[in-house]
């Protein structure tokens, strides 16, 4: 029997990862994700847009520590699905793939605590610097006291978030958001979020562009 274009997808995606010594367990775990995946993303078109919003609903059913790990997962596959070789070859070549169970996440803390304390936290120089221009960005372009308030305090948990990362974890930024995001409640507010981290990681990686990036209306993807 012919494979649908997902199981084809779903084994080109898994035989790259067994080539790269992936662990077992991590394997196996992420071939019952993407077949339990498969069925939606069979109604959907070969597009960007179908996939994020396959991803987006599907993630909403899971837990909140296993948003990270899913993503991360969704990522990775994304390639595969399109049937994008050239994307594949980059991704493999810059060694995209997550082949350890050795993993950094941020330490797990109550948002609630963090959000009503984040205002007397005591940053180090470097991430003043960051949160001081993205603010100062903010008012150059006259936005309300309301919102650099509330994009401070978003940029400034996230910043909270990444102070145990390992220096060789190169994609600490994403997983601090993808393990922050679903601590929000309101999808709103999560959208949001998405936001604001969006516009700060121009700042907090020393973009000298970085206030061109603020403001736009383009809605942020979780992936």
């Amino acid at each position: 029997m012919e494979k649908t274009r997902e199981q084809q997808a779903i084994a080109a995606y898994l035989k790259l990862l067994s080539a790269k010594d992936c662990d077992k367990t991590l394997l196996n775990k992420r071939e019952v994700l993407l077949n339990a995946l498969a069925p939606s993303l069979a109604l959907k078109e070969n597009t960007t847009n179908d996939y994020r919003d396959v991803i987006e609903q599907f993630v909403e059913t899971l837990p909140a520590e296993e948003w990270s790990g899913f993503l991360s997962i969704t990522r990775e596959f994304f390639p595969f699905w399109m049937a994008d070789i050239k994307a594949i070859s980059l991704l493999n070549a810059e060694d995209g793939f997550n082949v350890s169970q050795d993993n950094w996440v941020p330490t797990s803390i109550p948002l609630d605590t963090l959000w009503q304390t984040i205002d007397q936290e005591k940053f180090s120089t470097a991430e003043s610097w960051a949160i001081k221009s993205y603010s100062k960005a903010l008012r150059d372009e006259n936005a309300s006291q309301e919102l650099i308030a509330t994009r401070l305090k978003m940029a400034k948990i996230l910043v909270v978030r990444l102070r145990d990362a390992p220096i060789y974890q190169t994609n600490a930024y994403r997983i601090a958001v993808d393990a922050t995001t679903p601590l929000f409640n309101l999808k709103s507010t999560r959208q949001l979020f998405l936001v604001v981290v969006r516009e700060f990681f121009y700042f907090w990686s020393g973009n000298p562009e970085a206030k061109d990036h603020i403001l736009k209306p383009n809605r942020a993807s979780i992936l």
